[in-house]
Formats: C-alpha cells, structure tokens, sequence
C-alpha cells in the first residue's frame, strides 16, 4: 500500500504514516517495518527474506528428529545384539 500512495505525498515517512492510519495501525514505525520486510524479500533492500530467517529453525528440529531416530535405531541394534549373545536352549 505505502508503494502504491508514495507518489501522492512528498516522503516516504508521510506515505506511511497515512497508510498507518488507514489501517488503524497507532504505531506509524510497524507499518515502516513492514515497508522494510516486504522490501527485503522482493530483493529491493538488502537484508533477510522470512525463508532465510526461518531456515535455521528448520534444520534444528530436523536434527533433533533424526537425533531422536539415532537413538531409536541404536536402542534397538543394542536389543538385537543382545539377543544373539544369548546362548540358545534346544
């Protein structure tokens, strides 16, 4: 919206801050952030996209599943193992 209405005001902050008021928002530095978000990810401003950011995440509960697998697998090999160490009675 702020892109859309930047050519009716004379800067970028009063663009904002009547978008702000549009939609109600009391913070005119939310809709700013927003502005600078929605920047990042099109490329047009250097930072973080919401994908990078959520990558790490990801990968942390993947590890932890497979570590969770890990231990499963391991529990069981030691069972079986076990199992075979075991003299057999005919």
């Amino acid at each position: 919206m702020v892109a859309e209405v930047r050519p009716d005001y004379p800067s970028e902050w009063s663009a904002t801050k009547a978008v702000a008021a549009r939609l109600g928002v009391t913070s005119t530095e939310t809709v700013c952030s927003w502005v600078r978000r929605a920047e990042a990810a099109t490329g047009a401003r250097p930072g973080t996209t919401a994908e990078e950011s959520a990558e790490p995440k990801r990968r942390k509960r993947e590890n932890a599943e497979l570590r969770r697998a890990n231990e499963i697998l391991n529990a069981a090999a030691g069972f079986f193992a076990a199992e075979l160490d075991r003299p057999r009675r005919y």
